[in-house]
């Protein structure tokens, strides 16, 4: 059954909080369509659901719905047209899978916190124990958050399936759709395996970049976009080599707001990603430097990494990290990346108004403290 969108949810331009609120209203018309299920089941699952809809709905900068909309803008889509409001919904299902990423991510690295309110797994954790619940109160957190991640990819692929799409857009989407998920679920393995194994290379560190980010982040939204809009192969090409270098540089941007970032902005505790243990481009570049030129100092990198640090031991790894010009070695490959990205999506033949627009959000997300 097709989930019934209003055409005056359909954005007529791509200012941002337009976008937003489309794709925010979007979406809870699909929560709302699964309520009656839901509530059908019983128990404490509607309740379980509510969690999954504050966390969808709670923040973000939908970043992907916003570039894959943009990308069938560019490609020729028009918001005037029958089918755009298939198109919207689509693209707000990209959300169902960024939610499910999190929730997952959340619990492989053990994070406290996620946009300034307590993960997923944290809450039921903390649900469990406030009840007095039999069992540990940790493996019932991590357990209800593994179903509701699970919920929500299943659900990303509900609201695409019930969107509308004619069935030529759906034909053309399907192996797009289908690979994103791939990706991104074999750039989480290449995560954890790489801190697993000690991969401290950066050419490791750069291609769990480019699967478990910018694949799905930006590459394929925006290879979404163009199929919906029935592209042909050069611009599908251009947007691709556009959306990898953007996506690969949002994520290092994210690499040093992991370590540098303010947690008052950032929603999450500064220098998590050291105490996680991440093999991150920063820390491999930073360790690369150090075995050059101090083995004690990559010794310490080494012994510190994935460890409870303390705040002075926090602040004396940012230094090293600065010292060592791992800060600004990665700060000019985000601007290497981002200005070869500006030249693919100069020389395409996307939409004057599009390649603006597409060019004002690659330096957004490039650029950005949070």
């Amino acid at each position: 059954m097709e989930v019934e969108l209003s055409t005056g949810l359909v954005p007529t331009s791509t200012e941002p909080r337009e976008l937003t609120a489309a794709f925010e209203q979007t979406l809870r018309v699909f929560f709302a369509s699964r309520r009656a299920v839901v509530d059908s089941i019983g128990g404490d699952f509607a309740p379980a659901v509510d969690q999954l809809e504050q966390f969808v709905l709670r923040g973000g900068k939908r970043v992907r719905p916003a570039f894959a909309w943009t990308g069938w803008l560019g490609a020729g889509g028009d918001p005037a047209e029958p089918h755009s409001a298939a198109v919207l919904q689509t693209c707000a299902a990209l959300e169902l899978v960024q939610a499910c990423a999190l929730i997952h991510d959340d619990i492989i690295d053990s994070s406290r916190t996620r946009r300034g309110f307590p993960t997923v797994h944290v809450a039921f954790t903390d649900r469990h124990r406030s009840r007095g619940w039999s069992g540990e109160s940790a493996q019932f957190g991590d357990a209800v958050a593994i179903l509701l991640g699970d919920l929500a990819m299943a659900w990303a692929d509900d609201m695409v399936r019930e969107s509308g799409l004619t069935p030529d857009a759906a034909l053309r989407l399907g192996p797009v759709w289908s690979a994103m998920r791939t990706e991104v679920l074999g750039g989480q393995f290449l995560d954890i395996t790489g801190e697993a194994s000690g991969d401290e290379t950066v050419a490791g560190a750069l291609r769990i970049n480019r699967y478990k980010t910018a694949a799905y982040t930006i590459e394929r939204p925006l290879h979404i976009g163009a199929c919906l809009a029935g592209s042909p192969d050069d611009l599908i090409s251009a947007y691709r080599s556009f959306g990898t270098d953007v996506g690969i540089a949002f994520q290092l941007r994210d690499d040093l707001l992991g370590v540098f970032g303010d947690p008052a902005v950032t929603g999450k505790p500064s220098g998590d990603d050291l105490r996680e243990g991440k093999r991150t481009v920063l820390f491999a570049v930073a360790l690369t430097r150090a075995d050059a030129t101090s083995p004690a100092t990559a010794k310490l990198l080494r012994t510190s990494i994935g460890t409870d640090l303390s705040a002075a031991e926090l602040e004396q790894i940012r230094g090293l990290l600065t010292d060592l010009g791992a800060v600004a070695e990665v700060e000019r490959q985000i601007t290497q990346l981002t200005e070869r990205a500006l030249h693919a999506l100069d020389g395409c033949t996307a939409t004057t108004q599009a390649k603006e627009r597409l060019r004002a959000m690659a330096v957004s997300a490039t650029s950005r403290a949070s």
